[in-house]
């Protein structure tokens, strides 16, 4: 079966200059993006542009335009809604031991997910067993999920007190600091 060459890049309708910069899958693709052999519409993607701009001017986007007779006061505090910033800084050594469980409780069932991807692949592909095509997936779903949680998992866990290192797992801590989490949230709205 012979096949046709693909066209040289001097016959292309641009300059050969600026192709240099472009890798050559690009160049193979028409306007729409199909594969193409004609070289009347072969053009680089980059070059494509829109034709229509898009504008969103919902609210919360654009440029706020104050109301009349009202004059936004600035009382320094950096908050919006009544000026008074009582937000608690967290100390360094808290941060730092936040961290630490929040990479641990993400990293561990994440890795765990991959790894048991790896070894189902390896087994379907050496044909030791016929994974079940749901199988990746449930597993995907509950080592990606599991490290979701491990975010406020290792937000809670962590001993909120600098002088006071907490447990090796921080159930004693969760149970401590979820009410209090609740318990602001609820100052807030009053």
């Amino acid at each position: 079966m012979a096949t046709t060459p693909l066209p040289r890049l001097h016959s292309l309708p641009f300059s050969s200059s600026s192709t240099a910069k472009i890798p050559p899958p690009l160049l193979r693709r028409n306007l729409v993006g199909f594969p193409t052999t004609n070289t009347k519409f072969l053009v680089p993607l980059p070059c494509i542009r829109r034709t229509k701009r898009l504008s969103a001017e919902a609210r919360g986007f654009g440029v706020a335009v104050p109301e009349k007779g009202r004059k936004e006061e600035d009382d320094g505090g950096g908050n919006k809604r009544g000026g008074d910033d009582d937000d608690e800084e967290i100390p360094q050594v808290v941060f730092d031991r936040m961290v630490r469980r929040i990479l641990f409780a993400v990293g561990m069932p994440m890795a765990g997910g991959v790894g048991l991807l790896y070894v189902m692949s390896v087994l379907k592909e050496n044909g030791v067993w016929d994974v079940p095509t749901w199988l990746p997936f449930a597993s995907t779903l509950l080592s990606f999920g599991t490290s979701a949680l491990g975010i406020a998992f290792g937000t809670l866990s962590t001993s909120w007190d600098p002088d006071r290192e907490g447990s090796f797992f921080g159930w004693a801590e969760v149970t401590k600091n979820w009410p209090k989490l609740w318990e602001e949230e609820g100052e807030e709205r009053r």
